[in-house]
Parts: C-alpha cells; sequence; structure tokens
C-alpha cells in the first residue's frame, strides 16, 4: 500500500470511479450515534478521502475532527468538498503504518482502510496504534467474508465476525457488529462488515 499507488488513484481518477464512493455513511453513522459520544469527543476518520464523513460530523455539532489519508491529493480533494469548513478540520498525510499521533482519540473511525493491511506486521502496528492511542470506541468497516479479494488492484484481508473479536480481544469488547451491501457507484456490489468495538477499561 504505497503512498505513490495512491497519489495515482486520486489524481486520475474522479470519485464516481472509485469504488468506495459512497454519499451517506449510513452505517458509520449508524453505529456514532449508538454510541451518543459527547460533540467535543476527538474523532479520527482514518483513509477519509473525500470528506463526506466529516462534513456530517460538522453538521451534526462534532468540533474535534481530524482526517488521516496517505494521499495528499485526497486531501485537497476533501478541502474542496469541504470549502470553507475545511478549516475547522485538522488534517494528516500519512501511510497508517507510520503515523505517529500526537493525540489520544475517543472514537476511531475507519471505512476500507484496514482490511488493505496483508502482512501480520503491518496489521499489529496498526492494532498497536488503536491500543496506544485511542480510549473510546472503535467504529471499523472492512471487506466481508463474502467481499471482494482485491481492490484497487490490491490484495485485501477479509474479515469475519469473529476474526475481527479474535484480533482486538485483549483490549477491546465487541458492542455490535453486521454485514451490509455497498453498491459502488458503477453499480456493482461489495460485502462490508461493520463493528464497533469498546475499548477496555477506556
Amino acid at each position: 500500500m504505497s503512498q505513490q499507488h495512491w497519489e495515482k488513484i486520486y489524481e486520475n481518477k474522479t470519485p464516481d470511479q472509485m469504488s468506495w464512493t459512497q454519499d451517506e455513511y449510513t452505517s458509520s453513522l449508524q453505529l456514532l450515534q449508538s454510541i451518543n459520544a459527547d460533540k467535543n469527543s476527538k474523532i479520527i476518520d482514518v483513509g477519509g478521502g473525500d470528506g463526506n464523513f466529516v462534513k456530517r460530523l460538522l453538521e451534526l455539532g462534532y468540533q474535534d475532527i481530524t482526517v488521516l489519508n496517505i494521499s495528499k491529493t485526497a486531501i485537497e480533494n476533501a478541502k474542496k468538498n469541504l470549502g470553507k469548513d475545511a478549516s475547522k478540520i485538522k488534517w494528516i498525510v500519512s501511510d497508517i503504518k507510520q503515523f505517529q499521533p500526537t493525540e489520544t482519540y475517543d472514537i476511531w473511525h475507519d471505512r476500507a482502510t484496514f482490511h488493505f493491511l496483508t502482512t501480520e506486521k503491518d496489521i499489529q502496528t496498526y492494532i498497536n496504534l488503536l491500543k496506544n492511542n485511542l480510549k473510546g470506541n472503535l467504529i471499523i468497516g472492512t471487506f466481508s467474508t463474502n467481499g471482494p479479494l482485491k481492490c484497487s488492484g490490491l490484495d485485501i484481508t477479509q474479515y469475519s465476525e469473529n476474526s475481527m473479536q479474535h484480533l482486538l480481544k485483549n483490549d477491546f469488547e465487541k458492542v455490535e457488529c453486521f454485514t451490509e451491501d455497498h453498491t459502488t457507484p458503477f453499480d456493482s456490489t461489495q460485502n462490508f462488515l461493520f463493528c464497533n468495538f469498546k475499548k477496555i477499561n477506556s
């Protein structure tokens, strides 16, 4: 998952040519609102590439939002999408594997980044980030075991509710998981697993 690969995608494709694009982040927002989090909660959106999710967060009144993406072009596109509201967001260009947070988050949102990690080392690096820098809830969406095996020309890791629970069992407890079909902008279907996990002893 190289920065160069993703820069090329975001430079050469419009949102309606990217399979993950969605106008409404219904499942993510459903899980977020079930937490009933304080509007001052520190929220990070990992892989937030279009700005649509954080636009809704702002509309809902959340005030402390960070967006991370490996692609500088993706971040610039998201800023344009938000217009003047872009100044209300903290923007970070970083590969998640090299990310060094400077604050602890109450809510960590990731729709379709985690499943691009395919080695045990990279997956553990991500888990360690969660353990050390999240004190509240993880809202995560990954390809399910009925989902694609590749995306954007890259291999991915599929997850079931059980495999996700096993991966996080030492530090997080499952609140809720469900699968859903995501319809891409070009009318294909991808099955996702969405979960909400709460940090143990947070």
